[in-house]
């Protein structure tokens, strides 16, 4: 399967690191499974977090925020798109956040949050000059039923997730933070972890 990320990036995917380049070109022979260790992870919405839940749905918004805390995160192609599983392994029990990622307009990824789908993320594609690849949200849609909104700067959700690599450790790096002008941040985490493709499971859950 053609790399929805280095297609969204076009030219830019030149600039990207030899191993950056690789976990996000992924593989079409399977699923690609990442583990490590979150330095700082989770919500500092603590449990009021949930008041959001029945309009976001399950699986998007996190309740607790830890250090050093374990993860493991799968991400299953699956025609043309990505639907990604990130378990944070919190000292309270674990937690999962999901997403589904589809190719959008040139330079950009339609970005889908939790099992519903009902928030919606343009996010734009970029490389730094580090060779790092960096996603960074510019829009935001509310989905219910039939209906997509466009949430305002006030209301909406902003992200900015950059994967790159450590040299020192040999280790693939993440960071990424979600925020709301008013609210503050939603869900933030950075770490690093090493990745492997096991061969290809069932199909990814229908959304709820």
């Amino acid at each position: 399967m053609t790399s929805i990320f280095l297609t969204a990036l076009g030219d830019e995917a030149a600039v990207l690191r030899p191993e950056v380049a690789r976990y996000a070109a992924g593989t079409g022979g399977g699923d690609v499974i990442g583990e490590g260790i979150f330095e700082v992870a989770g919500s500092r919405l603590g449990r009021l977090g949930m008041l959001l839940r029945p309009i976001v749905g399950p699986r998007l918004l996190l309740t607790a925020r830890g250090r050093d805390v374990p993860f493991r995160v799968v991400n299953r192609p699956r025609a043309g798109e990505i639907h990604a599983e990130r378990t944070l392994d919190f000292a309270s029990g674990p937690q999962t956040f999901a997403d589904v990622l589809r190719p959008g307009a040139p330079g950009t990824l339609v970005n889908l949050l939790g099992d519903a789908r009902r928030i919606e993320l343009r996010l734009r594609c970029s490389a730094t000059g580090e060779g790092h690849l960096r996603l960074v949200s510019d829009r935001c849609w509310l989905r219910l039923g039939r209906l997509r909104l466009r949430l305002p700067g006030p209301i909406g959700v902003r992200v900015d997730v950059e994967d790159g690599f450590d040299d020192a450790t040999g280790r693939q790096t993440v960071r990424a933070r979600a925020w709301n002008p008013i609210l503050g941040t939603v869900i933030e985490y950075r770490g690093s972890f090493l990745w492997r493709v096991e061969p290809f499971r069932e199909k990814a859950e229908s959304p709820r």
